[in-house]
């Protein structure tokens, strides 16, 4: 009727400034909340992969058994879209050819195969939760399912699951604190680039190799576009999962791409910068024509 409401939303897409009801608010942010969350915010920008890695390397194993639910939850829902039909059934694809001999039953087709049908399932509307990282189901999946395969396949305990799952998930973190809220660069590239560093784990490496794999990663997949959820996402997750594990691979046979090489610096905190600089300000062109 005549009634008029009006909410205010600024800053981040979630964040609701403002409610009001006939011109008379009904709701304003507390501002001592907004700036304490702006100072957690600033407070991580301090940390380091180094920092990363000694919390998951030596935090108490109670600390950290939390994170298995990701686990738990995201296997839940690959072997529902591996079961079911659902978008481009990416997932079902491995699945037909590893039947058929044309795959093979390694860590990467199997670790590609269940990350894309758990993305699958989420993307064609699957009711299951997924365990989200950086506000991002995909990005959670991402991050969580090729090291839980590769834990599987090379019979690691609990323990060292749960550490090289937070290791995933927090660096992850890390270079997603580095994009922009919304940006035009796919966010599997940071999941797929902590999934590699927490297989790098599994496969007995150390800050060394993982500094290697994250340079891996950002001297390939870095400027693979996001041009909104949808099912084709589920490759772009499959060809991340792959290009991690080969960084990793590589990392392990003490490969790296070096500083003198794109956007890598010798400085691994520097070259994280450089892939947030292309994301947050080199991509918004791309954005503007994707959106076109």
């Amino acid at each position: 009727g005549q009634e008029i409401t009006r909410a205010v939303i600024q800053g981040d897409y979630a964040r609701v400034i403002l409610i009001e009801r006939n011109g008379h608010p009904l709701f304003k942010l507390d501002q001592e909340a907004l700036r304490h969350e702006q100072e957690s915010q600033a407070a991580s920008e301090t940390l380091t992969v180094k920092d990363i890695y000694h919390f998951a390397t030596h935090a108490p194993f109670e600390q950290l058994q939390f994170i298995l639910e990701t686990a738990r939850m995201n296997t839940t829902l690959a072997g529902e879209g591996l079961t079911n039909d659902y978008g481009l059934r990416v997932g079902k694809m491995f699945k037909a050819h590893l039947a058929k001999g044309i795959f093979t039953q390694d860590i990467t087709t199997l670790a590609a195969m269940h990350t894309a049908a758990a993305v699958d399932a989420r993307m064609a509307g699957c009711a299951l939760p997924a365990m989200t990282n950086s506000g991002s189901g995909n990005q959670g999946i991402t991050a969580t399912l090729p090291v839980v395969v590769a834990a599987r396949e090379l019979q690691c305990s609990e323990e060292t699951l749960a550490r090289a799952l937070m290791l995933s998930h927090f660096i992850t973190i890390h270079l997603r604190q580095h994009f922009d809220r919304l940006s035009a660069m796919c966010g599997t590239v940071a999941a797929g680039t902590g999934a590699a560093c927490g297989i790098v784990y599994l496969l007995g490496g150390t800050y060394h190799e993982i500094s290697a794999t994250i340079a891996n990663m950002v001297g390939n997949l870095s400027g693979m576009i996001c041009d909104g959820a949808k099912y084709g996402c589920a490759l772009k997750v499959s060809s991340a999962v792959q290009a991690g594990i080969q960084a990793a691979l590589l990392a392990m046979q003490g490969m790296s791409v070096s500083k003198n090489e794109g956007i890598v610096e010798q400085y691994l905190e520097k070259t994280i910068d450089n892939l947030g600089r292309l994301s947050s300000e080199g991509m918004k062109q791309t954005d503007r024509i994707i959106l076109e």
